[in-house]
Parts: structure tokens; sequence; C-alpha cells
């Protein structure tokens, strides 16, 4: 898939994901990775943004019996942006299919 097109749309997969639950940075990094190939680096440089801008916040657990893992969780802002950029791909996706089929009929 297109690096571009990646990049684009991670930032929204990260915020769907964490609307639906808080989770670490690996399990988010393995739950995309199962729908597109993303370099697991890319992922937290990512997630440090999203803090900084103050769309997620952190916390520590160590329910999983191991070590304790730094987990994400949506603030309102979060859920704010995650809605928005919901809409503007819906928007995108929705404008994209209309040129494609326009096309596919000349």
């Amino acid at each position: 898939m297109n690096t571009q097109f990646k990049k684009g749309v991670l930032e929204m997969c990260v915020l769907m994901l964490l609307k639906k639950k808080d989770a670490y940075g690996y399990e988010l990094a393995e739950k995309i990775s199962s729908a597109i190939e993303i370099a697991q680096g890319t992922l937290y440089p990512l997630l440090r943004k999203l803090k900084a801008d103050g769309y997620c916040e952190t916390y520590l657990s160590d329910k999983s019996g191991g070590p304790p893992r730094r987990y994400y969780k949506l603030t309102a802002k979060g859920r704010r942006a995650e809605q928005e950029k919901r809409q503007e791909w819906l928007y995108f996706v929705d404008s994209v299919g209309s040129l494609m089929e326009e096309e596919s009929n000349e």
C-alpha cells in the first residue's frame, strides 16, 4: 500500500481504536498491522504527538502480570478529533469513489 495513504490514515486508526478501549502501544501496533502494514517504530512517535496535542493521556497498569504497561486513553478532545477525522475520511472516500465511478462509466 502507498506510504502516503498510510501516513494519512494512521492517526485516525489510532483514535478509532482508542475510542473503543484503552490500549498499550504494542497492542495498537498489532491491531493496525493486521489491517495495514506499518513499521512498529512508526506508531510510537505518533502516540507521543497525540498525547502532546491533548488527544490522549497515559497511565501505567500491571494487570497483565508482567511489567507495567503504558496504556493510552482518549480524552474528550481526542473523541472530538476522532469524530471530525471520521467525517473527513467518509467524505473523502465518497468523493474519490464518485470520481472512480464517473471514469468507469465513460
